[in-house]
């Protein structure tokens, strides 16, 4: 299977890190699914990709909602083809201290992260077993690690690498590989929120973030494309399983 061929599946790319992946795929030469809650939504990033060469599909669908994923990836495997490259990427912030955090904030941030990559994962892996080839990248975060305010977030994003782990013993007998990025400080829409809600300024907050990053600077969306574009690459079927943070310095 050439990567000319190939059709990747981007969640939460209508901006930021999944706008920035999916237009990376798009320049390797996959034909690639833009999703996110709103399918107006993804239209920026559609666009992007056509205008500079590249062939891809804008898809409404609300991660956690089984019905609607299995038809967003019906709908891909009909019009652009089997998608045997995912990614998955779409996530939501409802930080708290773990005190004053209600259900529905504990149940929004598992109910996007972790059950929409378990869905998105169900439903696109049987396209992937059928040619025996296939990449899925979720995306996990330094907050894995622990950080104060995001028990939540915390935990979904640690449930992730355990969820990658397990996905890359079962899936590999079939050509598969699954791996996890976790991304550090990056410089999106994400983290302006963080800064908002934290009443601190966006630049003051960046060059606090870049002073204690080794390499002295924050990241940006395309570094973390960069980093999945040699994950679902040909060249990376021996790398699977592995959480890789990119953060500008070491983790764990």
């Amino acid at each position: 299977m050439s990567e000319e061929s190939r059709v990747a599946i981007v969640t939460g790319a209508a901006r930021g890190i999944g706008a920035a992946t999916a237009r990376r795929l798009a320049a390797d030469g996959m034909a690639v699914a833009v999703v996110d809650i709103e399918e107006a939504a993804t239209k920026d990033t559609v666009d992007a990709i056509a205008a500079d060469g590249g062939r891809a599909l804008g898809v409404g669908a609300d991660v956690s909602d089984r019905d609607q994923v299995e038809a967003a990836v019906a709908r891909v495997a009909a019009e652009l083809g089997a998608p045997t490259v995912l990614v998955n990427n779409a996530g939501v912030l409802r930080d708290n201290l773990l005190f004053k955090m209600t259900n529905a904030d504990w149940d929004t941030v598992m109910g996007v992260h972790l059950r929409g990559a378990f869905l998105f994962s169900q439903a696109a892996q049987k396209h992937m077993v059928e040619r025996k080839w296939g990449r899925i990248v979720n995306l996990s975060s330094t907050s894995a690690l622990g950080n104060r305010g995001q028990a939540n977030y915390a935990a979904a994003k640690a449930g992730l690498q355990g969820f990658t782990k397990t996905l890359a013993i079962e899936l590999g007998p079939f050509g598969v590989t699954v791996n996890a990025v976790a991304p550090g400080f990056i410089v999106t829409d994400m983290t302006a929120a963080t800064a908002a809600r934290m009443k601190v300024d966006f630049e003051d907050f960046q060059k606090h973030a870049a002073a204690e990053i080794p390499v002295r600077r924050p990241g940006r969306p395309e570094d973390v494309a960069h980093t999945i574009s040699f994950l679902t690459s040909e060249g990376a079927g021996f790398v699977s399983g592995q959480v890789i943070y990119v953060a500008g310095g070491p983790r764990a």
